[in-house]
């Protein structure tokens, strides 16, 4: 039997910005809680969570890494992920797989980008929320104008719930035992504030303290409780990972306080497909069938592919038989673990709140849901919202014959990252998609020192689109003969605007069985053929809607290659009159730099057509300039930038929105296609 209920686990994310001390964090806990005789170190590569070489060398975390301990009587469960822009992706995939998401601050950096970020994903997902000040004995900080800044930021909900004592080398307790000294503030009234707080999600609790003017903190865990659940109360603790302090006091609040897998908001799972999807609510029953959530797959070359998950309900054992989405092929679990950093720790079972581990199943993937019952319908979470990778590079094997292992290492490094992309442009190139410069080298580091596989790489073709301005009818009839059996098709058919981002539509209209239902499939092939494609400079078209309305078969000769042929003629027929344009994608760009370079750093963007919309301050001498600019003006924005800033600065990207590029460069891109296709034909 399991030894930990579901009502003694705990399951906190480590979320933030890079070097915000996560990392330091989990390894004091995990000392404090006795499961490490020692800290280990960022600096060194000794942490328990930093164990991939690349996160030695680099000294960032670049994985989301899971481990687990027991403090008492309670199990804690503690993802530590990246807080580097370029590795985000990693970190919103982990938190389906927790109750509670940390976010932590350092009081060096105060509320840097991905703090805010952190925050506002983890409320989108109904995750219980707490904020730890991190580094609070660091030399030149100010925690009060701090706290003040995340109040202002986060909302006043954000209340303290322990505060900083002797220069920040321990701190006292604001809820338990309110008395004491702190370094600023005042701990009763702390106390006060967070009991006023709580107090208002519980009509009859409120009305009790009125009239008693005191309550007792045993009271009000249940409120508590549901005032984390409706984010209408975020504590935050003070630590120093370094030193120790808090760090005892924030192993007591994630034990008595933060909600176990009964107390937290319940996952967002879905049943069935698109508009037929109706949410279900899972149970953290350890008695219930089998749901539970592979929120990470990893590639080990001695081991196979990994899945880590969540149990959200029921109880996986060992020879448990388990379905891997709406797939109908059973596995059964034959080694069941829980994870400690890179390590794989055999367990007898796993029940709600417990997050684990399960090797060599090849078909599992990330996002899926595993489950025990064959005639269950597609169960999935409501989909995670990832940055779209917009920093790509074409590549292609340094040695002839290395395509196939280039082949198998990149699929295997896209099932590792949700925000890794890979496909195969117009122009016959291999193109590889992150989140930034980082990401990039980090996936080619991992090829040749991995996979050993060595790639040479190019800028890819700036992903344009094209689209259509105006409606316009198209028709072509194909009329085949040569002998035997011919071919005939005959298609009309509208093209017209849809709004910029709603995609591809497709209708038919076709009335009288002029075309029969068995070919307009073939009709929507040969439109979908001109799709990939555009007329004007090759690039995919989007935010189109085309309807088939009318056309004519013949009883002996019309075939389905005959109706794809004349639905892409038609198409394109209709496209030459519609006005074709291409569009650029625009980025909202933030980069960090230096007060003292924001100057040129907004010069810099203007001049290439792009638009600052604000600053915000960070620490002290430090800017984040927010805009947007085209994303064919920053290629190589990464040296231009550390030109500027003498090294300094860094920036991030992610798609906003597609627009029309301006006639002059239209042209010329018009021109290089066909400059290009007239030079493929020779």
């Amino acid at each position: 039997m399991p030894k930990f209920s579901p009502e003694a686990i705990r399951t906190i994310a480590l979320v933030g910005h890079g070097a915000a001390g996560k990392t330091t964090l989990a390894e004091a806990l995990m000392h404090q809680a006795g499961a490490i005789s020692a800290m280990g170190s960022v600096e060194k590569g000794s942490t328990v969570c930093d164990s991939d070489p690349l996160e030695k060398t680099y000294q960032h975390s670049l994985n989301a890494a899971a481990v687990h301990f027991a403090s008492g009587d309670t199990r804690i469960h503690l993802i530590d992920t990246p807080g580097l822009p370029d590795f985000i992706g990693r970190a919103i995939g982990a938190l389906p797989a927790v109750e509670t998401a940390a976010v932590v601050i350092s009081a060096q950096n105060g509320i840097e980008m991905i703090t805010s970020r952190m925050m506002q994903w983890a409320a989108k997902r109904g995750l219980c929320r707490m904020i730890i000040i991190n580094k609070i004995d660091a030399e030149n900080i100010n925690l009060p104008q701090l706290l003040d800044r995340i109040q202002a930021t986060f909302g006043k909900e954000c209340l303290p719930i322990n505060l900083p004592a002797d220069g920040g080398k321990r701190v006292v307790d604001c809820f338990f035992t309110p008395h004491g000294e702190s370094d600023f503030s005042s701990v009763e009234d702390a106390h006060q504030s967070l009991v006023d707080q709580v107090v208002e999600v519980d009509e009859a609790l409120m009305a009790k303290y009125l009239e008693q003017g005191e309550i007792e903190p045993e009271q009000l865990h249940a409120p508590f409780e549901q005032a984390l659940r409706e984010g209408h109360l975020i504590p935050v603790c003070f630590v120093s990972a370094r030193n120790g302090a808090g760090v005892a006091e924030l192993l007591d609040i994630l034990v008595r306080l933060m909600p176990n897998p009964t107390e937290g908001n319940p996952p967002q799972f879905l049943k069935g497909e698109a508009a037929d999807a109706t949410t279900i609510h899972a149970e953290p029953d350890p008695a219930k069938h089998v749901l539970a959530h592979v929120f990470k797959v990893m590639i080990d070359p001695f081991v196979g592919k990994i899945g880590a998950f969540r149990v959200h309900q029921g109880t996986i054992n060992k020879d448990t038989q388990l379905f891997i989405g709406d797939g109908r092929k059973p596995f059964k679990v034959s080694h069941l673990y829980l994870m400690q950093g890179k390590d794989l720790i055999e367990t007898d079972a796993l029940v709600p709140g417990d997050i684990g581990a399960i090797a060599k199943v090849d078909d599992i993937y990330f996002d899926a849901v595993l489950h025990d019952s064959h005639d269950e319908d597609h169960i999935h979470l409501v989909p995670l919202e990832f940055p779209q990778p917009m920093h790509s590079l074409a590549i292609e094997a340094k040695r002839r014959g290395d395509e196939q292992r280039l082949s198998d290492a990149l699929h295997k490094l896209a099932a590792e990252d949700p925000t890794f992309r890979i496909e195969h442009n117009s122009a016959h190139q291999t193109v590889i998609s992150g989140l930034g410069d980082l990401h990039m080298r980090y996936i080619l580091d991992r090829m040749a020192s991995q996979y050993h596989t060595e790639v040479t790489t190019q800028p890819p073709r700036i992903p344009y689109r094209e689209t259509v301005t105006a409606k316009a009818e198209g028709h072509y009839r194909h009329k085949k003969q040569s002998g035997g059996a011919g071919q005939f098709g005959e298609v009309y058919l509208r093209v017209e605007p849809r709004q910029r981002g709603a995609g591809f539509e497709f209708a038919d209209e076709v009335k009288g069985g002029v075309i029969p239902g068995q070919f307009i499939p073939a009709v929507e092939k040969g439109v979908r053929q001109v799709l990939e494609a555009g007329p004007l400079a090759g690039y995919p078209m989007r935010d189109i809607r085309v309807t088939v309305y009318d056309g004519k078969h013949h009883a002996v000769d019309s075939k389905e290659v005959a109706f794809v042929a004349a639905g892409k003629r038609a198409f394109q027929d209709a496209i030459s009159k519609a006005r074709p344009i291409i569009l650029e994608p625009i980025v909202n760009i933030e980069v960090t730099v230096p007060e003292a370079n924001m100057g040129d750093v907004a010069g810099d963007i203007a001049s290439k057509r792009g638009q600052i919309s604000g600053t915000d301050a960070l620490a002290a001498g430090t800017l984040v300039v927010k805009g947007q600019v085209p994303l064919s003006e920053i290629e190589n924005y990464q040296a231009r930038l550390k030109s500027v800033t003498a090294g300094q600065g860094s920036f991030s990207i992610e798609l906003s929105h597609y627009e029309p590029v301006p006639p002059n460069i239209q042209k010329d891109l018009v021109a290089h296609h066909a400059k290009t296709a007239h030079e493929e034909e020779q």
